[in-house]
């Protein structure tokens, strides 16, 4: 699959228009060629969260892979407009920037470069669109189903979501982007074949309804599936009819064969009481390695409030807050200039602006995560311009660059450069891992952060700090022009 565009041709178009505008006036006023840098980022953390898991990489790779417009494209563009001497500049277009990002998987917070792309001004800016889509959803998906793999401490958690998902080519990299973020499997039957990721199914209330009673239904279905049988049981009454048919048909047709009953699926109801009911039952039935799988609008909230309430539940199915990331639906995540080549050096750039939030970190960067040598845990995150070295040898001191009085000296520490080069003059240099490799180092990397961290509400702050000399820069273009100068 070569990319997950719901259009004909290449992702050449894959923009906004504004992008084709500006890369058309760069190449007419003779900048198109002028190095550029661009930093991609993200301000606040959805849902009072402390961080974000980054997902997307692999849709940009793709998809960059397969950036040369076709003819048609070409065509398209002059009917709207485009200059031909622009339109020839496309035709013999090849993507010549470096891109390097944070892996997949990495827990990142508010203001760090998730991605620096440095390279000629009309190509930097034509791929803002093709990155911002692709790691602004699939970031918020790994994030919301790290939140509920976090709340099921360790129970099950499936991506049931394809049909919530605004158009099934979508779905895709949302349940590659939810299995990233700690879902077990997904019921996503294409997701699961193109990126290897562990499929999950059973019955709708529909299989029940297409028989005269929910015994025969459960039978039916007992005979046809006898190594995977998963019956759901609240079509009419959980209690009274659903679990007791379900024990009957386990034993007219699961337990002659010499086989057990995978599960029961609870759907509606109060999903906790129910749950701890039809565990006795099961286990007081002789069947206490039968799983009790529920269902019905679940979010991490839920999830949480059930199993504080002593629900008994060994798999969670969510499907539509988890795949259309219904409580924080977009990532607020900008690509912004940071440099511009002359005279061959790159020159650092800055956005001012009244709310401090907006205002940017000039310059290349990298930034780097610190950790302590002895637990192994993220002590803070430091930016730095790109050619700072950190001497792990050496204390090292963090500052607060919003309030710098706030200091603390390191020392014990290991600083890990966090962005790694993905493409370099337009070459892919890097190999793209597969969804359970992605899978079990986000979880290593969510294992560095502290607990306290890692709260749904409230999370202890996790410091993004600037290095002296990066934060020397900022100010003194502030100064340059706004006209305040600081006090030393």
């Amino acid at each position: 699959m070569e990319n997950n565009l719901p259009i004909s041709g290449s992702a050449s178009l894959a923009l906004d228009f504004h992008e084709i505008l500006m890369s058309s006036a760069f190449f007419s006023s003779g900048l198109d060629k002028t190095v550029v840098c661009y930093d991609l980022f993200y301000r606040p953390a959805p849902e009072t969260g402390g961080f974000c898991i980054m997902a997307g990489l692999e849709q940009i790779v793709k998809n960059i892979l397969n950036f040369k417009p076709s003819e048609s494209d070409l065509e398209w563009l002059r009917q709207k407009g485009v200059s031909s001497e622009f339109i020839d500049f496309l035709k013999n277009f090849k993507f010549s920037c470096d891109i390097y990002s944070v892996p997949e998987g990495t827990p990142v917070f508010r203001g760090e470069p998730i991605i620096m792309v440095k390279g000629p001004a009309a190509e930097a800016k034509r791929i803002e669109s093709l990155l911002i889509s692709a790691v602004g959803k699939q970031t918020l998906i790994a994030t919301k189903a790290n939140r509920l793999a976090r709340a099921a401490h360790g129970r099950k958690v499936v991506e049931c979501g394809a049909k919530r998902e605004s158009g099934f080519d979508a779905s895709l990299y949302a349940s590659r982007a939810a299995y990233i973020g700690g879902c077990c499997g997904t019921t996503n039957t294409a997701a699961a074949k193109e990126f290897n990721i562990p499929l999950y199914g059973n019955m709708t209330n529909s299989w029940i309804q297409m028989f005269d009673n929910e015994l025969d239904a459960f039978c039916a279905y007992a005979r046809a599936y006898p190594d995977d049988c998963v019956l759901l049981i609240d079509t009419y009454d959980v209690l009274n009819s659903g679990i007791k048919n379900a024990i009957e048909a386990f034993r007219r047709e699961i337990l002659p064969k010499g086989k057990r009953p995978k599960a029961v699926r609870i759907d509606s109801g109060d999903l906790a009481y129910l749950s701890k009911r039809v565990r006795r039952i099961l286990n007081d039935e002789g069947f206490p390695d039968c799983d009790i799988i529920v269902s019905n609008a679940l979010d991490e909230h839920i999830i949480k409030d059930m199993l504080q309430n002593g629900a008994r539940v060994d798999c969670f199915m969510v499907g539509s807050r988890l795949i259309s990331s219904s409580s924080a639906p977009s990532l607020p995540i900008v690509y912004k200039l940071v440099a511009v080549e002359n005279n061959g050096r790159l020159v650092p750039k800055i956005k001012i602006s009244e709310n401090v939030s907006k205002i940017t970190n000039p310059g290349a960067k990298t930034f780097w995560r610190f950790f302590d040598r002895e637990t192994g845990k993220a002590i803070a995150d430091l930016l730095s311009l790109e050619h700072e070295i950190i001497n792990e040898k050496e204390p090292y001191e963090l500052f607060d660059p919003d309030f710098v009085w706030k200091r603390k000296i390191v020392q014990n520490f290991v600083a890990r450069k966090m962005l790694v080069p993905i493409f370099k003059k337009g070459e892919l240099v890097y190999t793209l891992p597969n969804a359970s490799e992605v899978r079990a180092y986000c979880a290593d990397q969510i294992d560095s952060l502290w607990e306290e961290v890692l709260r749904f509400e409230n999370p202890h702050k996790y410091y993004v700090d600037l290095s002296q000399e990066l934060w020397d820069l900022k100010r003194s273009l502030i100064s340059k022009y706004s006209g305040v100068k600081f006090a030393d």
